[in-house]
């Protein structure tokens, strides 16, 4: 009986099913490495050396110096978006906590490391989950939906060779929005959580869940007042797509600033896509194509991309570790005096 029910045709393909799930765990942690290794093989490893050796180390420092007034900017409309849902936090705690978030950001696929902010938010408010978590879902949603306005110009430019670009963005945006007009209102927002949990957590998480979605929509901020932290979320992009064109100078790469201030972002929501560690790999593949349309030659384009992502997102990245590390020594001695 045994052996019948074990060589059962519906046995069989939920067996297949399963060895194929855990074949695409394995192997999607290493996607990213596996693009990156077949990119480097195809140029040509002497070529993409030869191309990092031409960057200017002046033009470096001053692509490291322009980080300061970026992640100042970001910090402030998040000052702002703290204020609206009634959480003062001193301008430098707010930074730290940024940066931490952002290291863990750069170490996660999707960029979902941001999210660590909540549990040091927690330590300094006192609010409840719900409403921290919709803190940071704002903060990052207005952030990056500056970057989707700025992506779809970028596909106007190559609308005659790839215009799906532009219609598969302008679909995703409509519905982007869409999703949040629907979340916006409360009543719609909270029938839709609670029936997510009542139908679709497990029972021991209930209760905690329940707890969230009260509190989700806790002091949640009008949208005329969200105005001024979208406008200078598009003041950091452009700073960080600014900071990679002088890296594209160093290069002597010539392509347009306005062509290239509108077309990078694809590349950047294209490292969004949660498959590999802060888009590592799929990145360098849509840099290369987009500025391949442009006469880049690939290696120069490749060097652009990781240097780029070094000096922009792991150089901020990078102070947020530090910070966490001596948050948690302080922490430490402050329980060794206790």
């Amino acid at each position: 009986m045994k052996e019948k029910k074990d060589n059962y045709p519906g046995n069989t393909s939920t067996r297949q099913k399963d060895k194929i799930i855990k074949f695409v765990k394995k192997v999607l942690p290493f996607l990213g490495l596996i693009i990156f290794i077949y990119l480097v093989a195809d140029i040509g490893l002497d070529k993409i050396v030869s191309a990092f050796l031409s960057l200017s180390p002046i033009y470096i420092v001053i692509v490291a110096i322009l980080t300061i007034p970026r992640i100042i900017i970001r910090n402030i409309a998040w000052q702002m978006i703290l204020k609206q849902q009634r959480m003062h936090i001193d301008f430098v705690t707010s930074l730290k906590i940024f940066l931490i978030g952002y290291f863990y950001a750069t170490i996660t696929p999707g960029y979902l490391g941001q999210l660590m902010r909540i549990p040091y938010l927690k330590d300094e408010t006192g609010e409840p989950f719900g409403k921290l978590f919709v803190n940071t879902f704002i903060e990052t949603s207005l952030h990056t939906l500056s970057l989707y306005g700025m992506m779809l110009i970028g596909t106007l430019l190559i609308i005659r060779d790839q215009p799906m670009f532009f219609y598969g963005t302008l679909t995703f945006i409509m519905v982007l929005l869409f999703i949040y007009w629907f979340f916006y209102k409360e009543n719609r927002g909270k029938k839709f959580f609670n029936f997510f949990v009542k139908y679709m957590i497990p029972k021991k998480y209930k209760i905690s869940a329940g707890w969230v979605v009260d509190s989700l929509y806790k002091d949640f901020p009008k949208i005329r007042m969200l105005v001024y932290p979208f406008l200078m979320g598009i003041v950091t992009w452009i700073i960080m797509f600014s900071q990679i064109y002088i890296i594209g100078l160093s290069l002597d790469i010539k392509v347009s600033y306005l062509h290239f201030l509108v077309l990078y972002p694809i590349a950047n929501v294209i490292s969004f896509i949660p498959i590999t560690s802060a888009g590592f790999g799929t990145r360098e593949a849509t840099v290369i194509f987009l500025l391949g349309l442009l006469g880049v030659a690939p290696e120069k384009a490749l060097v652009l991309s990781i240097a780029g992502f070094l000096i922009t997102d792991m150089l901020t990245g990078f102070y947020g570790f530090i910070i966490s590390l001596l948050e948690g020594r302080k922490n430490k001695m402050s329980l060794k005096f206790i």
